[in-house]
């Protein structure tokens, strides 16, 4: 053998590990790297080189010299923690996240730090030849937060479970929902690569309601420094003014155009000032840009996303994506809800209508890709999004991943599965403050009513659901280091799970 095709086995031999054999990789000096675990379940970072080449200096961890296959190796065994997830990065270029451009794109958000394989089986196995590109490290600041996770963890959770199933392909890492400055620096200083920026603290949700005079008030009340412009230019800019997407061809009459303005003006200027900020930071170092006004009361009309997008193109604010609120309820874990006084197939046909209009809007001001916040479970509308926006879509998960763990709970640790569906009952009215949810947790049965065969099966439940998802960090708080452990020991369960349900969300796409 030469060290430059060490197999698996060979490497297992070497350390002594139990070796994850797609983690098997060769540096471009030769060092031969491994991910594999210790007699104790503990992973370690396995590097081997023959005896007479220097180790890396920029490991640590224990040294050994051993004999095989008539050669003397040297073998070093690391902690993997942040700084051989560091090291890793600079040794593998592959496990550095770059931006994606406007590549069809999913998030693929990990909530305890466990879920990167099953991710990436997930996308193997539905959009072969990268079809679909993916998001692996995405994590908001409020989920941070709530899991008691750093932005540099979510960075280097993602490079383990990337090192570990061998993904050499290129991938990204969303900083999710960005409110301040401060929420930048840390997450550049972590290394992502993509930054969405969330202005929805800036919108005005009740200029719906509001009279002529009161929007005019409004109006000339904007930020109008921020937005180096004034009224009166504005005004001129607009007047006249035709925009034709394909065959979507309107004007944006002097109410439409205040009350947008009325509505968005100042989140425009606050995502100015971030975009602006983060160019700051981030220097010569590629990255992109997602603007989200998703998480709002009200949805954006197509005129709205005009005015939005040509008043943060004219700033020279440049994004690769955009995530408006769409019509219906995006809620958590669930699919898409339309108009409740519509029955299914009218509401899909208005979503439809809609949604056409933003795709349309995004193509001719751009291009850039529609972004479906709030994306998993949503299998009614993926192939509504699929179609009209022709591969420039970018769909965003998170909680779904976090729920199939809980399946692989409910099936493997029922006792723990019950101490958190009794935890998430007590604290669902708490914790869904922060979320778009409708979930009765009078409907989720208790846990001491249910058979153990009868628990998985909550997974596949409205109520129970969103009463699971968004209890998540109550759960953390008091069973996390139990949950993981058991998704540990039970890993290839869980990322079968993460494959199969992931695999729903991508077909639409890689399609």
């Amino acid at each position: 053998m030469t060290h430059s095709h060490l197999s698996p086995a060979e490497c297992a031999a070497l350390s002594g590990l139990t070796v994850y054999p797609r983690s098997v990789s060769v540096a471009a000096a030769g060092a031969v790297y491994f991910l594999g675990r210790d007699a104790g379940g503990l992973r370690q970072l396995g590097i081997v080189q023959p005896g007479s080449a220097p180790l890396d200096p920029a490991t640590c961890g224990l040294d050994r010299t051993v004999s095989f296959d008539g050669q003397v190796w040297a073998v070093r065994l690391c902690p993997a923690d942040a700084r051989h997830a560091a090291v890793l990065r600079a040794a593998l270029p592959h496990l550095r996240p770059q931006p994606l451009g406007l590549s069809t794109s999913v998030g693929l958000g990990d909530r305890l730090g466990r879920a990167t394989p099953g991710h990436v089986r997930a996308v193997q196995g539905t959009a072969p030849g990268a079809s679909v590109t993916p998001v692996f490290a995405q994590q908001s600041i409020r989920e941070n937060a709530r899991t008691g996770r750093t932005p540099q963890q979510v960075i280097d959770d993602a490079t383990w479970g990337l090192f570990q199933e061998g993904w050499r392909a290129p991938w990204g890492a969303d900083a999710d929902h960005l409110k301040t400055p401060a929420d930048i620096d840390v997450c550049a200083a972590a290394g992502f690569t993509m930054y969405t920026i969330d202005p929805g603290d800036h919108v005005d949700n009740t200029v719906q309601s509001a009279s002529p005079s009161d929007l005019r008030d409004r109006f000339h009340a904007l930020p109008w420094n921020t937005l180096e412009d004034s009224p009166s230019a504005l005004d001129a800019r607009y007047q006249d003014r035709v925009f034709e997407f394909g065959d979507l061809v309107f004007k944006l009459d002097v109410l439409t155009l205040v009350r947008a303005a009325a509505k968005y003006g100042r989140a425009i200027a606050h995502v100015t000032v971030m975009a602006r900020h983060l160019a700051q930071v981030m220097g010569d170092h590629p990255y992109e840009v997602e603007v989200s006004v998703d998480e709002t009361e009200t949805p954006t009309s197509p005129a709205e996303h005009v005015y939005i997008a040509t008043e943060l193109r004219r700033l020279g604010v440049q994004w690769a994506s955009l995530a408006p609120r769409f019509v219906g309820r995006f809620e958590k874990g669930v699919d898409y809800i339309g108009d409740p006084s519509m029955d299914s197939g009218q509401a899909l046909a208005e979503f439809e209508a809609e949604f056409a209009q933003h795709a349309a809007i995004a193509w001719h001001l751009g291009p850039y890709k529609l972004s479906l916040h709030s994306g998993s479970d949503k299998f009614s509308i993926y192939p509504i999004a699929a179609r009209h926006t022709e591969g420039l879509i970018h769909v965003k998960t998170a909680g779904t991943s976090y729920l199939e763990a809980l399946r692989t709970i409910a099936r493997v640790d029922p006792a723990l599965f019950r101490d958190i569906l009794a935890l998430a009952r007590a604290h669902y009215e708490a914790d869904r403050a922060s979320y778009h949810v409708s979930a009765d947790v009078g409907r989720v049965p208790p846990p001491e009513v249910l058979r153990d065969d009868e628990l998985p099966a909550l997974l596949d439940d409205f109520h129970a659901r969103e009463v699971l998802h968004v209890t998540f960090g109550s759960a953390l708080d008091v069973y996390g280091d139990r949950l993981r452990a058991v998704l540990d020991a039970h890993e290839e369960t869980y990322y079968a799970a993460l494959e199969a349900h992931l695999g729903r969300h991508l077909a639409p796409f890689a399609a």
